[in-house]
């Protein structure tokens, strides 16, 4: 056999002949372990609708570059703000997965926007439909303020008067309250992480073998911009996890931020949320004077029931008793102070001790007479 004409050093590392089955396994684990392309923001037109009849939407986004497939299901579809449209400029928002079948790379679309929409705004909506489909939002889920509350926890800045007012409120309607108080910025880098880590301690705080009964996190309102911690998906699933009622007071009506969707009562302010924490303890005192009254009254209409029913008693006592047989002529005749039954069981000469109606009478037996 005749000598190769060229000879290779062996290579220095080993190599693997794929299937092309393995190629598309390792890829598309290449793909789904990347984290920008599984959160992926994409602006394109859209071109080549098609929906298929279950209702899933396939198309592609171009611009004057490239193009890429996209698919849109039908339970994404759902909670989508637009339908792929031919012709339609938008962003879309998925993640970069592998179509084995036919090898090629496709965006597998949750959420369409219109081109035009601010990026916070859609990744704020693409954040309240995922937690919404979570359930956290839930009207079903949301618990009851306690009526007299121990322990008040609060989540706030230590700064400004948003403490202040709450702590005054508190103290001229319940100051018989407990406060816990957890310092912790509202606004800035860093805040929703510390709002929801003082959160997550005022939730397992324990003194005494308990902890608080309710708690508020409180801001004093301010720009979109400066409540973006409000927004932010570290707060609102630690609020969502408290174990005790949680009370929202941004005090900024005019939006809502998911943190007052999540929580159990939301208050348009600070001083509002403790008014509605605390009970008013002047009005507590005239519920329990009212209540000693309305007590005592029906104690009084009970005492006077049973007496009557006691006195009523009394009287059929005394119909069937002895003293009613006197009254009506007979008389009970005694006998060494036993009550005579039988004439027999006394002798002539004994002495009796009879009584009447009125009065006794003492005599001598001159005859025994018995029946029959």
């Amino acid at each position: 056999m005749a000598e190769p004409l060229l000879r290779f050093a062996p290579f220095q590392h080993s190599t693997h002949v794929f299937s092309v089955a393995e190629l598309s396994e390792h890829i598309s684990a290449v793909l789904q372990q990347d984290r920008t392309l599984q959160d992926v923001w994409l602006r394109g037109e859209v071109v080549n609708v098609s929906r298929s009849p279950a209702g899933h939407y396939y198309f592609q986004l171009k611009d004057a570059q490239a193009q890429l497939r996209a698919v849109l299901f039908r339970g994404s579809a759902f909670n989508s703000p637009v339908m792929p449209a031919n012709g339609l400029a938008l962003v879309a928002h998925g993640a970069i997965q592998l179509y084995e079948r036919t090898g090629a790379c496709e965006l597998v679309a949750d959420l369409l926007f219109p081109e035009g929409v601010g990026l916070a705004q859609m990744q704020g909506e693409r954040l309240y439909r995922q937690l919404e489909s979570e359930g956290l939002f839930e009207t079903s889920r949301k618990r009851k303020l306690p009526r007299l509350p121990r322990r008040i926890g609060i989540v706030s800045s230590e700064r400004g008067a948003v403490i202040h007012d709450l702590l005054s409120v508190l103290e001229r309607r319940f100051p018989l309250a407990e406060v816990v108080f957890i310092p912790a910025p509202v606004q800035g880098p860093g805040a929703a992480d510390a709002m929801a880590r003082a959160v997550g301690r005022l939730g397992s705080w324990r003194r005494d073998g308990s902890g608080i009964d309710v708690m508020v996190v409180a801001r004093g309102g301010g720009s979109d911009d400066d409540l973006a911690a409000f927004n932010d998906e570290r707060l609102v699933r630690a609020i969502f996890a408290s174990p005790v009622p949680v009370v929202s007071a941004v005090g900024h009506e005019t939006n809502l931020t998911l943190a007052d969707l999540v929580a159990d009562l939301r208050a348009p302010t600070p001083s509002a949320a403790a008014e509605l924490l605390a009970p008013d303890i002047a009005s507590l005192r005239q519920d329990i004077r009212a209540l000693k009254r309305r007590n005592a009254r029906a104690i009084q209409q009970q005492f006077n029931q049973r007496r009557r029913a006691t006195q009523d008693l009394l009287r059929r006592l005394s119909a069937l008793g002895p003293l009613a047989t006197l009254a009506r002529g007979y008389a009970i005749v005694e006998a060494d102070n036993h009550v005579l039954h039988d004439a027999q069981t006394v002798a002539p000469g004994e002495e009796l001790n009879i009584r009447l109606h009125h009065g006794r009478l003492t005599s001598r037996v001159v005859a025994v007479e018995p029946e029959g």
